[in-house]
């Protein structure tokens, strides 16, 4: 036998086995409700993440352009120690004592997958965090660092991350940021979402001359 005929035979062989198979397993009624029941589980497991996605999607906001997100202003209490107040745009207003000279605003940014972009959907955000940064190198490796979460815990599992590490088949995720900025007494700022991230302009005087200064 050489080695022409020898895998065509093997062949032969294999697919009368999976005939064989086949007609015995489909004669037994409890493949069919075997696979009524996978059926049925798959279906509420798919059901159950839906929801939980849906709950996770709620806490975004969407945004065809640039728009406002919050924002922070700042009041000295110390050497490099400030009281930012983040303002969102409902209103909502929250103290984080920052440690350092400089700040950023980080946020959550979704855009959906085909087919739910042509469907009209837009990209959305959340606030996440905000931190504080020390611009002396010296200072940020021994000095007190100060990171604050801005975002609601998920319920369930957190579609956002599962997405961000390649695991959704309807959204994906990355991180939008402020550049640092530096921190001063009486500084106000505005943070806006674009398609490029997250933006902080100063909005008052203070605010011009400690980026004034700080360039």
């Amino acid at each position: 036998m050489n080695y022409t005929l020898a895998p065509l035979i093997l062949f032969g062989f294999s697919l009368l086995f999976v005939l064989a198979g086949a007609w015995i397993l489909l004669r037994q009624k409890w493949l069919l409700q075997w696979l009524k029941g996978t059926g049925g589980l798959l279906l509420v497991g798919v059901a159950i993440y839906l929801s939980i996605f849906a709950l996770n999607i709620y806490g975004y906001r969407e945004y065809a352009q640039e728009v406002p997100v919050a924002t922070v202003s700042f009041r000295q209490s110390g050497e490099q120690s400030f009281i930012a107040t983040v303002t969102r745009t409902d209103g909502i207003a929250e103290d984080f004592r920052l440690k350092g000279d400089q700040w950023q605003l980080d946020a959550r940014i979704i855009k959906w997958k085909m087919p739910f972009a042509v469907m009209g959907l837009k990209p959305g955000y959340q606030l996440d965090r905000i931190s504080g940064r020390y611009y002396a190198l010296e200072d940020e490796r021994s000095q007190d660092r100060t990171v604050y979460n801005l975002h609601r815990d998920p319920v369930g599992l957190d579609v956002w991350r599962m997405a961000k590490d390649g695991w959704s088949l309807l959204i994906d995720a990355r991180y939008g940021s402020a550049a640092y900025l530096p921190m001063a007494d009486g500084a106000l700022f505005e943070v806006t979402a674009g398609q490029t991230g997250l933006v902080a302009r100063p909005m008052n005087g203070s605010a011009q001359q400690a980026i004034s200064g700080w360039n």
